[in-house]
């Protein structure tokens, strides 16, 4: 698996991203959610191969989960990737994931905001602030603070695009890009009824305003 690092492409990264373990045990407080493994392929393609932000690059993963993003960021050629989750549970299987797939990950069970280093790029699928009110701001601030590029799913709504854009903006950044994506989420908690949610979500790629770039 070493030696396809930086020449797996979309379809190779869904397929093997595929075959990583879900979480055993979901908690809808902090909105777990797993992300499929064909949005991930095309986050870490746009990132990696589009605008070549992954191959060489430090790469930290806020609100990891299951390591999905963390992983294939370090499977394509990241130079140092980190995941992070307040989630003792995804962390565990996120160790796994990493292992059985070969890869080099570091990861941190603990709340982003104790994170203070500095990366060149932050992927996430943080929580849309469904049920946590502010924790989609709260991980872009964070990410604006420690990386210079960012990628980052949202809920997809014209509202949505107008408040996040303000509020990038707001934080020191600016959206450079909107990439629609369709996430398909798995029966996930008692109260669903579908075995398969479509979300539509917005791909965000936000730029550091350059007066920021200062942190080491």
């Amino acid at each position: 698996m070493t030696s396809r690092r930086g020449l797996v492409k979309q379809k190779q990264m869904e397929m093997i991203l595929s075959s990583l373990a879900p979480h055993p045990r979901p908690k809808l407080k902090l909105e777990t959610y797993v992300l499929d493994s064909k949005s991930a392929s095309y986050v870490l393609t746009m990132a990696g191969y589009v605008y070549d932000d992954v191959v060489g690059k430090t790469i930290i993963d806020l609100g990891c989960g299951t390591g999905v993003l963390a992983i294939g960021a370090a499977l394509i050629g990241a130079k140092f990737t980190v995941g992070v989750d307040i989630d003792r549970d995804s962390i565990q299987v996120a160790k796994e994931n990493a292992s059985q797939i070969g890869v080099d990950v570091n990861y941190i069970a603990g709340d982003i905001a104790a994170i203070h280093h500095s990366f060149d790029t932050a992927l996430m699928n943080p929580p849309f602030g469904s049920w946590s009110r502010g924790a989609d701001v709260n991980f872009l601030a964070k990410a604006l603070d420690i990386s210079t590029i960012t990628y980052s799913l949202h809920k997809r709504s014209p509202g949505s695009r107008r408040f996040l854009t303000d509020k990038v903006s707001s934080l020191g950044g600016k959206v450079d890009r909107v990439f629609e994506v369709t996430m398909r989420l798995p029966k996930t908690y008692p109260f669903h009824q579908k075995k398969n949610y479509l979300v539509n979500a917005d791909l965000y790629r936000i730029q550091r305003a350059e007066q920021n770039h200062s942190r080491t």
